[in-house]
């Protein structure tokens, strides 16, 4: 593993020292493919647009978030900017120098990124839904064959962006988030097959934050009770972060969990909310007009839940309130937004009549 991880911090130093011009775009890359920008900017679009299209991208995006969360307790993987310090493997010999910035220092494993996985299993969902509502328009035509090439190749492109991104800002090494890629994608196919997320119970939402959050909490434990601390990144990002400010609680590994569950039972209770089904009705739900002040409404609101700033200095209080920020803003998308402005058409409407 010295000499694959050896080989990624040649990569860093080759994109730092040839692509230097281009840092502002890998910072700007970086922090849109980060989940938050799924669930405050792309969720509230597919779902006022195409319903089923914001449900199957909320649950790829907080299941494949949470295996990633598994898989990097179980690979133990390691990152740039704590590695190259750390290992024996140059000797003697001064380590190469890398630089640090602004959102370097995640405080979880390194493998696989999760990014990379979360980039690329929202942006598949996003592109199988376009050619999803384009193919029955331009079937096997050649207008149709270059849209579905323009979307795959836009896909591809993204992808590619935030990779190297991730590999220039020195937070993964370059097999970390390729696996994280194509972790992402299998975990998007798999949900493009499955249905009953389309129409499941409360209760199951409920069971699967449950589930969900006490395996990840169990593993833990049994592992911290057999001498293996799964937080062992904590003390390394600490350590070897150029500014502590850098180092921040939000990129925890239970605050990733805690915002994700809170994002998905949001969700759950959002849809079997009285609010939510009462805008279904009528012809309020179905005109553009309604759609697009969902759209607009849910992305400023949304925008000031993610502005919102939690107190940092008690860790368990973080997460609880974290969990309770993310059901909120979920459920002010799906539910009373769209609750609201159907009420208030209705009421313009009796007044015209």
């Amino acid at each position: 593993m010295d000499l694959l991880h050896s080989a990624g911090v040649q990569a860093t130093c080759y994109l730092q020292e040839n692509l230097m011009g281009f840092r502002d775009w890998f910072l700007f890359i970086s922090a849109a493919a980060d989940l938050r920008t799924t669930f405050f900017v792309f969720f509230p679009i597919c779902f006022h647009l195409k319903e089923s299209v914001g449900i199957r991208l909320i649950w790829v995006a907080v299941i494949g978030d949470w295996l990633n969360l598994v898989f990097k307790w179980i690979l133990f993987g390691q990152r740039p900017y704590w590695w190259v310090y750390e290992t024996e493997f140059y000797g003697k010999d001064p380590p190469p120098v890398i630089q640090q910035f602004p959102i370097t220092c995640e405080t979880g494993p390194g493998s696989p990124s999760g990014h990379a996985m979360g980039s690329s299993g929202v942006f598949y969902v996003l592109v199988t839904a376009l050619l999803a509502q384009l193919s029955p328009l331009q079937p096997n035509t050649l207008i149709g064959r270059c849209l579905r090439g323009l979307l795959w190749a836009g896909f591809w492109a993204v992808q590619v962006c935030v990779c190297l991104s991730r590999v220039f800002l020195a937070a993964h090494f370059p097999h970390q988030v390729i696996s994280g890629v194509v972790s992402g994608m299998v975990v998007a196919e798999v949900f493009a097959h499955v249905r009953f997320i389309y129409n499941t119970t409360l209760w199951r939402y409920v069971g699967t934050t449950l589930f969900l959050f006490g395996f990840a909490l169990g593993f833990y434990l049994l592992l911290k009770m057999l001498g293996v601390d799964l937080l062992w990144t904590l003390e390394k990002a600490n350590k070897w972060c150029e500014r502590p400010e850098w180092v921040h609680i939000d990129t925890t590994p239970f605050a990733s969990l805690l915002r994700n569950l809170g994002i998905l039972f949001g969700l759950g209770v959002g849809l079997h909310s009285p609010l939510h089904a009462e805008s279904c009705k009528g012809k309020p739900g179905r005109r553009w007009s309604f759609r697009l002040s969902c759209i607009l409404v849910s992305l400023l609101v949304l925008h000031l839940f993610d502005s919102l700033e939690l107190p940092t200095d008690r860790e368990r209080l973080f997460y609880v309130l974290a969990f309770c920020k993310s059901a909120c803003a979920q459920l002010c998308a799906v539910a009373l937004i769209p609750g609201g402005i159907s009420w208030l058409l209705r009421q313009a409407e009796k007044k015209d009549s």
